[in-house]
């Protein structure tokens, strides 16, 4: 009887266990929403760098939040959405890798893009 009472209640924590996992994994953004959102923060973070800051009458920081600000909009998820979900694939390294993989794959396709529209114009203008 005391082995059965064992089981089960080992059988009880299994599944809460799973119920809390599948809770949290609610409220986490998908994983190809996040790549999304991470993509146009660090869009965002560039151009802040590059751009803004050159500028010496826009405010670096309050500039980039409110990119940000329309970037969460954009995508309607909250800061504290973003936060969560972001801590979440951090803790997940495997996902975290797979994230950031897809966007690093995206980043050479863009530049190989720009580059062959570069060359086909310079094509075009030496004919």
């Amino acid at each position: 009887m005391t082995r059965f009472l064992n089981v089960a209640f080992f059988l009880l924590l299994l599944v809460c266990h799973s119920c809390n996992d599948k809770k949290q994994e609610g409220s986490i953004i998908a994983k190809e929403k996040m790549q999304a959102v991470l993509w146009d923060i660090l869009q965002a973070e560039a151009f802040t760098v590059n751009f803004i800051k050159k500028d010496s009458s826009k405010n670096e920081p309050a500039e980039n939040a409110s990119l940000q600000k329309k970037i969460f909009d954009l995508h309607k998820i909250s800061r504290d959405d973003f936060t969560k979900s972001y801590d979440y694939y951090s803790s997940q390294p495997e996902l975290m890798k797979l994230i950031l993989d897809s966007m690093s794959a995206r980043a050479e396709r863009d530049r190989n893009k720009v580059m062959k529209d570069r060359y086909e114009g310079m094509k075009a203008a030496v004919e």
